[in-house]
């Protein structure tokens, strides 16, 4: 990097740390308590909702993951995005109103006041174990691997690095300090993400964008389809053979089938998403809020597919021979690696944009690792250690045990992240493992809230069933794994359903939700941005089946 990207990427940080930590600062005469910490004082506008949850969700295995599997699938890794979009209505309208109105500061805690105990204690160990060991993990050594690819830095030093970058401000000053960072980092997330998107097109066009796409459509016409079928499209396994990329995002699954399990898993009940929403001022500002991150997932695949097609492009031009190929080509396994696509296309940049597009790619990993570790202590710090060790600690005990927590995460994941080296696609790897626990979630969630007989018993059963089901139908089937999950909810639900109606007490559930159509009602200007959302989700689809 030259002395101009440097000074760019410094700056950047510097910005990021200084206003962590002025966010963090503890006003006279008040010390932070478990509302300040864990729900930023349940003070967040909309726009900071929608920004937060952006630079939440959006992490290295966005940048880096989700390029990568745009090399080598294209477009249609972008269902992951513009479908989130349609799940955060559905969010806004139907399950935001109940959790705010329950007063909750963390999904198991729902799964109390809906169930049980033993309820709320078994998913919050899963949610612990994905978060620590899926989704920080795969986050950091993303993360390290981009460093590692553009500026040359060893790996363990990247992980190292980037860990202390995010704890800086997060440990200390927990969900505010994320949240208003996270307004600036999806600034910089965005300026930089399409700066580098513009320059690859510009690339593959000798100087020309519209032309750049053009060829982009030219020479990679299998690379614009949304919608696979059976053997359509064959890609790297990342051992130098080749798998069908159906097995990956299985034909219209992706749309009537287990994609909505993973985003409305993902978006409705995952505590580090839902988090921010939590922490509104009010329900209208975090449904308005949801929208805002809507129209932003209609942005994504702009800033994270179209990057790694004019990889596929430009290593295509090249004929399999030349600086871009070596620089794709792992140094251990020989093979072209689809995840090297981002970093490689950022070395490309001139200077000053490539400091730009670096910001962008740290700002998206640091506010993800900040935002999962917040919340990985949170749900140890309520759902485990007052809730099971401590019910009478005190609001000064509960931040520190948060803090200590967001530590030890931390430690996990860097020694846990160099682990995950052999992966050609860790975007699937994500999706893949957290898919475990998703089907069971959603069934427990879904049916806690809207019917009333579902009982404790049952939902325990999913819980304890979800991971078990999943493992085996990885291992004895060959169904691609979004249709896997999908075969799992259903049995998962038939069981919670046979076990509710054998329940004769069922009947009377003391703990079933009572809905009120007034719950589900919103404003104008909700309305508004969710039919606009729906009408551009309706034209994208059409246009690139």
């Amino acid at each position: 990097m030259s002395t101009l990207d440097i000074i760019v990427f410094i700056g950047y940080g510097l910005v990021i740390v200084s206003l962590g930590l002025w966010m963090s600062r503890e006003k006279k005469g008040h010390t932070k308590d478990s509302k300040d910490y864990f729900l930023a004082g349940k003070s967040l506008p909309w726009w900071a909702i929608g920004a937060s949850l952006i630079a939440s969700n959006i992490s290295a295995e966005q940048f880096i993951g989700m390029s990568g599997s745009g090399f080598a699938m294209g477009l249609a890794i972008s269902t992951y995005e513009w479908m989130a979009a349609a799940t955060l209505l559905i969010v806004g309208i139907f399950f935001l109103p109940i959790f705010l109105k329950k007063g909750i500061y963390t999904m198991p805690q729902f799964l109390e006041q809906r169930y049980n105990h033993q309820v709320r204690t078994v998913m919050a160990v899963f949610w612990l174990l994905v978060y620590v060991f899926v989704n920080l993990t795969s986050v950091l050594y993303l993360g390290a691997l981009s460093i590692e690819t553009i500026m040359g830095f060893p790996f363990s030093y990247s992980v190292m690095g980037l860990a202390a970058f995010a704890m800086l401000y997060s440990i200390y000053g927990g969900l505010k300090a994320v949240a208003w960072t996270d307004v600036v980092q999806v600034v910089f997330l965005v300026a930089g993400g399409l700066a580098t998107t513009y320059l690859a097109l510009e690339l593959v066009g000798d100087g020309s964008v519209t032309k750049g796409f053009s060829l982009l459509r030219k020479e990679a016409p299998g690379h614009f389809h949304m919608i696979f079928s059976e053997g359509q499209m064959m890609i790297s396994d990342g051992n130098g053979g080749t798998k069908d990329a159906y097995m990956d995002l299985p034909g219209l699954s992706v749309l009537i089938g287990g994609m909505w399990i993973i985003n409305l898993s993902y978006w409705g009940f995952n505590q580090y998403i839902t988090q921010r929403a939590l922490a509104a001022k009010s329900l209208n500002e975090a449904q308005m809020g949801v929208v805002f991150a809507g129209f932003l997932k209609l942005l994504m695949p702009i800033i994270v597919v179209i990057p790694g097609i004019a990889a596929y492009v430009i290593l295509q031009q090249e004929g399999g021979a030349g600086e871009f190929t070596t620089a794709m080509t792992d140094s251990i396994t020989g093979y072209v690696k689809s995840d090297k696509a981002y970093p490689v296309l950022l070395n490309l940049l001139p200077a000053g944009l490539k400091g730009l597009a670096f910001a962008a790619l740290a700002a998206a990993i640091v506010s993800s690792l900040a935002s999962m570790a917040n919340s990985t202590s949170t749900i140890f710090t309520m759902d485990i250690y007052q809730n099971i060790f401590h019910k009478d600690a005190s609001e000064t005990k509960l931040v520190t045990v948060g803090r200590v927590v967001a530590l030890i995460a931390f430690v996990v994941a860097a020694l846990v992240a160099p682990a995950l080296g052999a992966l050609d696609q860790a975007f699937q790897f994500i999706q893949e493992y957290t898919g475990f626990v998703s089907p069971g979630v959603f069934a427990i969630f879904i049916l806690g809230i809207f019917w009333k007989r579902t009982t404790s018993n049952a939902a325990l059963t999913a819980a304890i069933l979800t991971i078990p089901l999943s493992t085996a139908f990885k291992f004895m089937t060959d169904l691609p794994f979004i249709d896997r999950m999908g075969s799992v909810f259903i049995i998962i639900m038939i069981i919670m359903v046979a076990m509710s109606l054998a329940d004769p007490k069922s009947k009377d559930n003391p703990k079933g939700i009572e809905l009120d159509k007034d719950y589900f009602k919103t404003s104008l200007e909700f309305k508004i941005g969710a039919i606009a959302i729906c009408g551009i989700l309706t034209a994208l689809y059409t246009i690139f089946w």
